[in-house]
């Protein structure tokens, strides 16, 4: 009798199932990502998945950024001064009010320049053309009330104003820029203590310019 021949079963097609099922897991946790709008959670995702597929080195602008604005805050030992940190949109750069400006004032002070001359000068940079500032200004709850300032509402939008063409002058564009007046309204500690008494190292701390470092998506 004659032997039946064996078979054989073609499995070259569980390679390519297997590759599918894997980049579809990669799609759906970046869609994950991008779902709750966490730019520097779905960079890292990108640059992941990128490097997994063969790109080597993929770009990470927030994190670049990120460093180099460490790096310049450090070099100017000007940590008191300024602090960073991150949100779900990007960077954000805070600077305390009492350091940039006196009361009542939105002009800066000769000591707040030459920091930020220098991160104007990493934000100008064109490796990081592509990003946005949002400039919010903040006021302690004491009122203001002058000529140029009738109250808090204008004297912090003037703030921010001021900070915002700082940026504009050193070569960022104004198109690139956009400013918030918050007055006293977003605290970020308790202006009044349990007992309904101002706290005055509470309330200079609220007095603030925050800068929101955000990459465009388009």
């Amino acid at each position: 009798m004659k032997e039946k021949k064996e078979v054989q079963i073609d499995s070259s097609w569980q390679d390519t199932y297997g590759d599918m099922v894997t980049l579809l897991l990669c799609f759906f946790v970046m869609m994950l990502a991008a779902s709750s709008v966490d730019q520097a959670k779905y960079e890292q995702i990108q640059a992941g998945m990128q490097e997994g597929l063969g790109k080597v080195q993929a770009q990470r602008p927030i994190e670049m950024l990120m460093v180099e604005l460490s790096d310049d805050i450090q070099s100017m030992d000007a940590t008191d001064e300024v602090s960073i940190g991150s949100d779900t949109q990007g960077i954000v750069l805070e600077f305390g009010g009492d350091t940039f400006f006196d009361t009542g004032s939105a002009k800066l002070k000769a000591q707040a320049q030459p920091i930020l001359k220098r991160i104007a000068a990493t934000l100008q940079s064109e490796r990081y053309a592509k990003f946005n500032f949002s400039v919010e200004g903040h006021t302690s709850n004491k009122k203001v009330e002058s000529e140029l300032y009738p109250s808090n509402w204008e004297l912090s939008a003037a703030r921010a104003a001021t900070v915002a063409r700082f940026l504009e002058d050193r070569g960022i564009s104004h198109t690139r820029i956009k400013i918030i007046g918050f007055a006293d309204n977003v605290p970020k500690y308790p202006n009044f203590d349990l007992f309904d008494e101002p706290i005055p190292q509470n309330q200079l701390k609220n007095q603030r310019v925050v800068i929101h470092i955000e990459p465009r998506l388009y």
